[in-house]
């Protein structure tokens, strides 16, 4: 049995990553309707806006998760407030989820963390984490300034760790999800895709960044301070890259660029996955394909292994 499949209740391996203000039902309840497992956001900060989106979930009946990024979280309120909710899965990123294994784990809810290097994923293990979101540097949004591929961190971890994992960063099909559970993955995690989905709530601009970028199309932002990010080439961007820091309010303006179109008003957040997505689909479209072609090419290699060819 997979295990990702068993923590979650969903009935194929593909998770939403959870992208701040976009990650809410609309997008969340089409890809659990699609047979994956749509994440919340709690890290745009509008905790009752966020709270309210969890409470639609659940009434949905649908298999979901939610997401905190410990960093980002003012207070206790929104942990106190999914422990509370009958929440049954939570990822937790950005910071040491030492605190948080404990009362989530009292409340029922399995614990995933995503992870950046494997020091941070024995740890997590060590502390009783119950799967890893293992982040490679390809993905999006925010990163590890040292930068490792996740096909090597893939490898890397499952090395050193038997806990489930979901793999993250440079995948977008089912080519991406065969090669990550070659190496250790019982599941992937996809943001790019999902934000260029036909239920994704961000601009038509944003989608056409992504479905019109190449595999150079992105760049790796402030490597020598916090937060360091993933985001598309612009003018703006390419003013940050240059210059080697990123000033303290360059993220302001992001809702400008999620809902208003406007892409120059904040770092674009997207993964060198743009190179491979040319289309906007339908998070069901996404998702089936990605698991038709996904054993289309398992049972290649399947074949490949009865008759030890190549």
């Amino acid at each position: 049995m997979n295990r990702v499949l068993a923590h979650t209740g969903a009935k194929y391996p593909i998770v939403q990553a959870p992208m701040g203000w976009i990650a809410r039902y609309p997008l969340a309840s089409a890809v659990s309707r699609a047979g994956g497992l749509g994440i919340i956001e709690t890290s745009s900060g509008e905790t009752e806006n966020c709270k309210a989106e969890i409470r639609k979930m659940a009434e949905s009946g649908l298999p979901f998760g939610v997401n905190l990024p410990i960093m980002f979280l003012r207070d206790d309120a929104m942990l106190k407030f999914v422990c509370d909710s009958g929440v049954k899965f939570v990822t937790t990123s950005a910071g040491s989820p030492a605190k948080f294994i404990g009362p989530l784990k009292d409340a029922g809810i399995v614990v995933y963390h995503a992870v950046p290097t494997v020091d941070a994923a024995v740890k997590c293990a060590e502390a009783g984490i119950d799967g890893l979101v293992v982040e490679g540097a390809e993905g999006g949004g925010f990163k590890n300034p040292e930068e490792v591929s996740t096909l090597v961190l893939l490898q890397a971890i499952r090395a050193r760790v038997d806990v489930p994992l979901i793999a993250a960063g440079g995948i977008c099909d089912g080519r991406g999800m065969a090669a990550a559970f070659a190496l250790g993955a019982e599941a992937i995690q996809m943001g790019t895709r999902f934000v260029s989905s036909a239920e994704s709530p961000v601009h038509d601009n944003y989608k056409a960044a992504i479905t019109g970028g190449k595999e150079t199309g992105t760049w790796i932002l402030n490597k020598k301070s916090s937060p360091c990010i993933r985001a598309l080439k612009s003018e703006r961007t390419k003013a940050i890259y240059d210059e080697g820091l990123m000033p303290a309010d360059a993220l302001k303006g992001i809702l400008g660029v999620y809902f208003g179109g406007d892409m120059e008003a904040a770092p674009a957040l997207a993964g060198q996955t743009v190179g491979l997505i040319d289309e906007v689909k339908t998070a069901q479209q996404i998702i089936d394909e990605t698991v038709a072609q996904f054993h289309d090419i398992t049972g290649r290699l399947g074949a490949l292994a009865a008759t030890r060819g190549f």
